[in-house]
């Protein structure tokens, strides 16, 4: 499906998503109507999923990063938890998990009471019986990147 250019184009992109065209299709040694080709397949085909900046959450006052873990009663109400997670722009990420709790959330607030709120409307959502929530003091690694 991908040969050595689309690896060359990805890992580019993957440094910096910004690179202009002609400059990436001048790295990878390509014209800029080839790469524009390769890029409308590589994104059609959901090889890439899209392309993002990455904001400090800092400068928006958002101050408290938390892990929260979401136990639910039984699946029946999966859809409805998803619908909620959706609508709440808190919540940066949703994982559903194998292990303990049934999701993952990773979410931000600008203080604890923020997220005091926030915990409490999780909380209330249809089949949610508990939630365990773990601060984050600092980042050591973040990324999208992947080893390709």
């Amino acid at each position: 499906m991908l040969d050595d250019l689309d690896i060359k184009v990805l890992r580019k992109l993957q440094q910096n998503g910004r690179t202009k065209r002609n400059e990436l299709a001048e790295e990878v040694n390509l014209s800029i109507p080839s790469l524009s080709e390769r890029l409308r397949k590589l994104e059609e085909n959901k090889v890439i999923e899209g392309y993002y900046a990455k904001l400090n959450r800092h400068v928006f006052g958002y101050d408290i990063m938390a892990f929260i873990v979401v136990i639910m009663d039984s699946s029946k109400n999966y859809d409805k938890l998803t619908e909620h997670v959706k609508k709440t722009p808190e919540i940066l990420e949703c994982y559903s998990v194998l292990g303990e709790g049934s999701h993952i959330m990773k979410a931000v607030a600008k203080n604890t009471e923020e997220l005091e709120k926030l915990l409490g409307k999780i909380q209330s959502w249809p089949g949610v019986t508990r939630t365990v929530t773990s601060f984050v003091l600092s980042t050591i690694k973040e990324t999208t990147s992947l080893d390709i």
